[in-house]
């Protein structure tokens, strides 16, 4: 092994990639990262950018998410990447939902989250509608970057910091350790992590075909600012569906069935709501979610106009001036949110596979870089 030029190849350049490249660089270890793309283009950085911690499954997920939270923060100063936003506030908008909240708030993760009346609901986010808030709950842990600036960030502070090398616009066809053969010749490195985001056929295909995934094709909107500053996070209703940490709740059956005769059309497209503001007081909002394996390209008028319903329920009719608009895939499977998969002594695939590759990337990089390397 001591002829390697590399210690750990990453083949991927997301969000999950990065995480396993800052692992294996804080261990010392000499890291190539190679990306098809010439920069971060793909489900990275088209989202909200949001670190969700509260909310997430009971178990390995929320144990993810705490720790990738810790490293976040520790990354923010170092990497120069600003932390916009924290916590998150969830408007209930209907008795159900509150009843769903105040039975989390009960259970082991609720803890350090705070119920909250309709007014003070209203007095924690300025210009909600008040009229149609039955209460809500405030987390104080989650974290809000710009993707789109913190992934270049993060790419940079690996390579100035830590000596990471990164090769863009190369294409990895074959791997067979020692040996990673690329669109620009090989490379040589003793082990290797595959991030492949929702690629599902150019490497270990029938690997990933064991999982059943499938891809998620999501829409968002970028608004113009409201004219007031967000204090955390919004989610509403709809939301506490998506989530499993509430939805594996009993009492999440009550809230489906009135969602189900209320908002059946925003259900069937997938749609809750999530409002996030950006350094230049624009606002984020989204999203919705389609499924199969080549979801088509093509954005819908009736789902933009679903979210943004859901937008001016909250805050009494207002919408503002939407800038622009885009959509997104990243992988998905049913029954589970990540996996690790093994198809080589020194090889790793690793795929999160419930769009929270922000939310607990780190820690997977962690777990893997620790199990790879010992």
């Amino acid at each position: 092994m001591t002829d390697m030029q590399y210690d750990l190849a990453v083949v991927g350049a997301g969000i999950v990639g990065l995480a396993h490249a800052l692992a294996a660089a804080r261990r010392g270890l000499r890291v190539v990262v190679i990306d098809r793309d010439a920069q971060a283009n793909g489900a990275s950085i088209r989202n909200f950018g949001l670190v969700v911690v509260t909310g997430q499954e009971a178990g390995i997920s929320r144990q993810y998410a705490e720790r990738s939270r810790e490293v976040w923060l520790s990354l923010a100063g170092q990497a120069g990447i600003e932390i916009l936003q924290q916590g998150k506030l969830v408007a209930a908008q209907r008795p159900e939902a509150l009843a769903l909240l105040e039975a989390f708030k009960a259970g082991e993760h609720g803890e350090d989250c705070r119920l909250l009346t309709s007014d003070e609901v209203t007095s924690h986010q300025p210009g909600l509608d008040g009229s149609k808030i039955a209460g809500g709950l405030y987390s104080p842990f989650e974290l809000r970057v710009e993707s789109r600036e913190a992934l270049p960030k993060l790419a940079s502070f690996l390579a100035d910091r830590h000596g990471v090398e990164f090769r863009r616009g190369v294409a990895v066809s074959a791997i067979a350790p020692p040996v990673v053969e690329t669109s620009h010749g090989p490379v040589r490195a003793a082990k290797v992590v595959v991030c492949p985001g929702d690629d599902l056929a150019t490497l270990y295909p029938e690997r990933i075909g064991r999982y059943g995934i499938r891809r998620c094709k999501l829409q968002m909107l970028r608004l113009a600012n409201p004219g007031h500053k967000l204090r955390s996070a919004l989610v509403s209703d709809l939301s506490l569906l998506r989530y499993a940490g509430y939805a594996a709740l009993p009492e999440a059956a009550s809230l489906r069935k009135t969602l189900t005769s209320q908002c059946s059309r925003a259900l069937d497209n997938g749609v809750h709501l999530i409002v996030v503001q950006s350094a230049d007081g624009s606002l984020v909002v989204g999203d919705s979610h389609h499924y199969g394996l080549t979801p088509d390209p093509f954005a819908s008028d009736e789902v933009d106009r679903l979210i943004l319903d859901e937008f001016a329920a909250l805050f009494g009719g207002s919408t503002p001036d939407v800038l622009a608009r885009w959509t997104g895939t990243y992988a998905s499977a049913s029954d589970h949110a990540s996996f690790t998969d093994e198809p080589h002594e020194d090889v790793r695939l690793v795929m999160v596979t419930s769009g929270t590759g922000a939310s607990t990337g780190f820690a997977i990089g962690e777990e893997t870089i620790a199990e790879l390397f010992g």
